[in-house]
């Protein structure tokens, strides 16, 4: 089987790093750049070794001068406009699992996917995406009652992470709202809100030590309650998610692409 050629954008950090990691040991890839800003204090410095692996002959680069097929992006929002820059120069493909992006560089993804494959999500999690297709089907199965059901999402991340509530949890939002046009949504609650509206969805957001993600939906009923949970205990699953779409999307023609597409789940 032929490899899939690979750069990682953003390799330097704290997913690019495992990343690195894990792709130098998948037979299946060949990883031939790591990306990073030009000013990057490792600049210069091996890939592998920073990643706490052997040495790969891969310097931290800004420079994208070998022949790949796919970039890998787990950097920073501000960071994506170049990200896109450098697919549809080398007319390469990408996956994007950078989340909390303003609604320009949203639009850049979708002009650039006319020319390119890309594979988007806020969470390239395996397990994460098979919950949000159990949480579609969840969601159109109680549509009918969707005025008796009450939809809380909890999640817990890190102590480092900037926003909230998670890209993730909001696309699990997103999701249920497809199926059962809530009109609200509620971030966190106190005092006296009153009585609680059905057409609502709750998040809450819960930020403690080093944990690297988890996400539980909850269906309340009377009399009975459903809730559908996913823990990461590693970030791993991320980083193995997004290797996984790499070598889905290679070769594909342009579009936007998904986790459920990768999954088979569309």
């Amino acid at each position: 089987m032929p490899t899939t050629r690979l750069a990682i954008h953003g390799a330097a950090g704290r997913m690019g790093k495992r990343l690195v990691a894990l792709s130098a040991t998948d037979p299946q890839l060949e990883l031939v750049a790591a990306l990073e800003a030009a000013d990057h204090p490792d600049a210069g410095k091996d890939a592998g070794l920073l990643a706490g692996v052997d040495q790969l002959g891969i310097p931290l680069t800004d420079d994208l001068s070998s022949d790949i097929a796919v970039i890998v992006d787990f950097s920073v929002p501000a960071a994506v406009p170049r990200v896109l820059e450098l697919g549809l120069a080398n007319s390469v493909a990408l996956i994007l699992g950078t989340t909390n992006l303003d609604e320009a560089t949203t639009k850049s993804i979708h002009d650039a996917a006319n020319k390119i494959p890309i594979v988007w999500a806020p969470s390239m999690s395996l397990a994460v995406n098979l919950t949000m297709k159990l949480t579609q089907v969840a969601a159109a199965a109680l549509n009918h009652q969707a005025s008796h059901v009450d939809v809380e999402i909890i999640e817990r991340h890190h102590r480092f992470k900037e926003d909230a509530p998670s890209g993730t949890a909001l696309k699990f939002g997103q999701l249920i709202v497809e199926e059962m046009h809530q009109s609200k949504h509620t971030h966190g609650r106190s005092g006296r809100p009153g009585e609680r509206p059905h057409d609502e969805i709750g998040y809450h957001a819960v930020r403690v030590g080093d944990n690297p993600g988890e996400h539980t939906i909850v269906f309340g009923m009377l009399g009975e309650t459903l809730e559908l949970s996913v823990k990461a205990s590693s970030r791993d699953c991320y980083a193995l998610g997004a290797l996984t779409a790499a070598k889905f999307v290679a070769g594909r023609s342009a579009g936007l692409y998904t986790m459920f597409d990768v999954l088979g789940l569309s």
